[in-house]
Parts: C-alpha cells; sequence; structure tokens
C-alpha cells in the first residue's frame, strides 16, 4: 500500500468513526477538499498521524471540536456577492410579497451574517412581521456565534460598501451599535431568525419554503450528497418556491433540474415550477 493509499485509508475510517460516534457524515464530502482540511488539522495538532489521532478524537468532544472547525467552512460576510442581493431585492421580492407570510431556509449559514442580511433586506421592502429565516450549519458552534450577532466593528465599513452596493435603501449604521470594537446588531433583526444545527448530509427537510438559499456549500460535496441535498431542498420548496445557489453552483443535469427554470442564470436563482395540471 502506497503513502497515499494508506492516507486514504486513515480519513475512511476516520470519517466512518466520527459518523458512529457523533453523527456527522463527512463521507460524502470531496475528497481532494476534505485532505487539504485534515492536513492543515493534523500540522498544528501535536499528532503525526490521523491514525494516532483517531482514538483521541473519538473520545475526547473538546480536541474533535477542533477538527469540525477545520472541516467546515464557515467564512461568510454581510451582503456577500451585492449583486446577488440585488436580484434578490427586484426579482424575488415582489413575488414573495404576494403572501401573506413568508418562510426562507438558509442553509450552511455559518456565523449568521447573510442571514441577518436577509431580514434587513425584507425589512426594507416592507415585509417586517411577515417572515421568518430558519437559518441552519453542521457547526453548533458557529451557530450560538450567529445567535449572537455581534461582529468586529472593522468590518462594518466593509459590510456597509456591500449594504449599498446591494440597493439597500437607508443607513446600514441603523441597524448596528458599536461597542468595545463591536458592532451589535439590532434585537429587531434577530426576532425573525431561528438558528438551528442542520446537518444536510443526515438531518430531513424543513416544509413549505418560499425560498431557500445555500451558497457555496455543496462545492465540498461529492456527487451522490449533492442529489440528496437537491431532493431534501425541493421537497421543503413549494411550487413558485425560489432556490438560491452559490456562483459556483448550478442545477445543470440535475435529477430535480426539471422542476425548476432559471429566473437570473447568473445568480444561480431558480424557481421550482408550478405543477401541470
Amino acid at each position: 500500500m502506497t503513502a497515499d493509499e494508506l492516507i486514504g485509508l486513515e480519513i475512511e475510517l476516520l470519517l466512518e468513526g466520527v459518523f458512529q460516534v457523533y453523527g456527522y457524515d463527512f463521507r460524502g464530502y470531496a475528497e481532494a477538499s476534505l485532505r487539504r482540511r485534515l492536513a492543515q488539522w493534523l500540522s498544528g495538532s501535536g499528532y503525526a498521524t490521523l491514525s494516532l489521532a483517531q482514538s483521541d478524537l473519538l473520545r475526547d468532544r473538546t480536541l474533535f471540536d477542533t477538527l469540525l472547525r477545520g472541516i467546515t467552512v464557515n467564512v461568510s460576510e454581510m451582503f456577500r456577492d451585492p449583486g446577488f442581493f440585488t436580484a434578490i431585492r427586484e426579482q424575488v421580492v415582489p413575488y414573495l410579497k404576494t403572501y401573506p407570510f413568508v418562510k426562507i431556509w438558509h442553509a450552511g449559514c455559518a456565523t449568521g451574517e447573510e442571514a441577518y442580511s436577509m431580514a434587513i433586506l425584507l425589512q426594507e421592502e416592507g415585509l417586517k412581521g411577515r417572515f421568518r429565516i430558519y437559518a441552519t450549519d453542521i457547526n453548533e458552534e458557529v451557530i450560538h456565534k450567529a445567535e449572537e450577532g455581534i461582529y468586529p466593528l472593522l468590518n462594518m465599513q466593509h459590510f456597509t460598501r456591500n449594504y449599498q452596493h446591494s440597493g439597500g435603501t437607508g443607513s446600514f449604521s441603523d441597524y448596528y451599535t458599536a461597542r468595545y470594537n463591536h458592532a451589535i446588531l439590532s434585537p429587531s433583526l434577530r426576532e425573525h431568525i431561528v438558528f438551528a444545527a442542520h446537518n444536510l448530509a443526515v438531518d430531513t427537510d424543513f416544509g413549505e419554503m418560499n425560498l431557500i438559499l445555500c451558497r457555496n456549500v455543496m462545492i465540498y460535496f461529492k456527487q451522490a450528497l449533492k442529489e440528496r441535498v437537491f431532493a431534501l431542498f425541493d421537497t421543503s420548496l413549494i411550487p413558485g418556491g425560489f432556490l438560491c445557489l452559490g456562483t459556483k453552483e448550478n442545477l445543470e443535469f440535475r435529477h430535480i433540474s426539471d422542476r425548476y427554470e432559471a429566473l437570473t442564470p447568473r445568480m444561480q436563482i431558480y424557481r421550482k415550477r408550478y405543477a401541470k395540471k
């Protein structure tokens, strides 16, 4: 067995153990990305190999949490990709306004910046009190950070530019309070968001959603896991609802693709077709 094959076997055994002990299923993640992240974790762990680390990882939850942080991707920002939020504001919101109440699932919300951004956008478009955002992530630690709604103050200048470029109609500074080098988001935004841990690889769907966002998450998944997640979203989304993916993701050649039409292809925003009578 070559060294590369041995590493592959170590990863396979570790991922199976992690699934059995903790319920986190990374077996469907793309191998190249997973190898890179595991190697990065290993280099700072004090262990020579994953085999030597495995026993401790499966018995020590605190140690495992460091691995979880290394595997999962938690990069986000307020109004990330302003053109996407402009498209939501101009092309999706007019449809959402036709419903008495709107339910939104933001899958893979990381530390919550984009979920809060959506809350701001919908409030500005007159939907305050008429929507609920279910923001989920596999990593419970980042979910707790998202619930706090506290971000470094030095990020606010960049977030403000994103907000302005996305078509924001107010003053971004009205949505947070500056205190001790941190920005605390307005509690009124938090009222519309439910944060929860959810594992796309093993957990069930959320029913009756008008809008689902899962941006730049599935680029780390193998094809079988991608198909599972697309089926999950399709089951959760009402006819006429919207599915938003990342710029490097699309519905081409997916088993659900014939049930969707591209609303804004460049931004990967799709609308679920109504069933033919």
